[in-house]
């Protein structure tokens, strides 16, 4: 029997598949109404239809996905440019808003010092040995700036003092650098000293306030300010907070060691103070 059906499988279906044909014809005639035949056939043949109908549906699907997928591919590439545009746009609106408000900033120091005379400059390089705590800038002569100028954040806070001066550009030692020497003085108790950079201490982004009078109560987060004195450099720049306070090892003074409040890693643009009005 299996060897019949193996032999005679083709045979057998297109028979089959007339029998269909004449029992759908017959079918026509008699109003609709199939005989047990035709029942029977159809139950035969019905799971052939499907299959083929499956087949065809899974032909189509492909059919379209292949059609569509390079329509998809470009949306997809459009969508990521317009994405990126976006980013983009945040970016430039971040950075607008920065800007702004380092311009609000220098207004209102302005304000309460209108005897400064500003230069701003962008920070373009950074000391990159352990020797020294420096700045590049990008103003220099051209602009009016020279050694020895301050140079502070837009909120008034000290960076550090121009030390060499180029056309175009200037080298800002840092107030940790070993070359700083400042008058300080702390705000709540006025106890005056001399704000200077220690090579060990600038390795720990910290400096001294030294030769404080014995007398001096400092206690931690005392504020340090620039006193003027001298009259090299203006008063009332923000330096840092005071973070303790020790004795000489030679027992002789005390000093203060002193956390800048200025971001000295971070810094993106900065204020060069060109002139001053000296406060008595």
């Amino acid at each position: 029997m299996k060897d019949f059906l193996r032999q005679n499988g083709i045979l057998l279906v297109i028979i089959a598949l007339l029998l269909t044909i004449l029992i759908g014809v017959g079918t026509a005639f008699m109003g609709g109404n199939a005989d047990p035949l035709s029942n029977v056939v159809n139950t035969v043949t019905s799971p052939i239809r499907n299959g083929i109908a499956a087949a065809a549906d899974w032909a189509e699907g492909v059919y379209n996905y292949v059609f569509r997928y390079g329509q998809i591919q470009e949306e997809l590439d459009s969508l990521r440019a317009q994405v990126a545009e976006l980013e983009d746009q945040v970016r430039e609106g971040q950075e607008a808003a920065k800007q702004n408000e380092r311009l609000r900033e220098l207004l209102d120091l302005q304000a309460k010092r209108e005897d400064f005379v500003f230069e701003s400059a962008r920070v373009t390089g950074r000391s990159t040995d352990n020797w020294a705590s420096t700045l590049t800038i990008s103003k220099g002569t051209s602009a009016g700036v020279e050694a020895g100028d301050c140079v502070v954040t837009s909120t008034g806070v000290l960076v550090g003092v121009v030390s060499k001066v180029g056309l175009n550009w200037s080298t800002v030692s840092t107030i940790i650098n070993t070359d700083i020497e400042i008058g300080g003085i702390v705000t709540r108790t006025y106890s005056a000293g001399v704000l200077e950079g220690d090579f060990a201490l600038m390795g720990q982004g910290r400096l001294k306030l030294s030769y404080l009078p014995h007398s001096a109560q400092l206690v931690s987060g005392d504020e340090v300010l620039t006193s003027g004195k001298g009259d090299v450099y203006p008063s009332g720049l923000v330096v840092g907070q005071v973070e303790g306070v020790f004795t000489d090892p030679s027992g002789m003074t005390r000093y203060a060691v002193v956390v800048p409040d200025a971001d000295l890693s971070s810094l993106v643009e900065v204020f060069v103070i060109k002139d001053f009005d000296i406060q008595e």
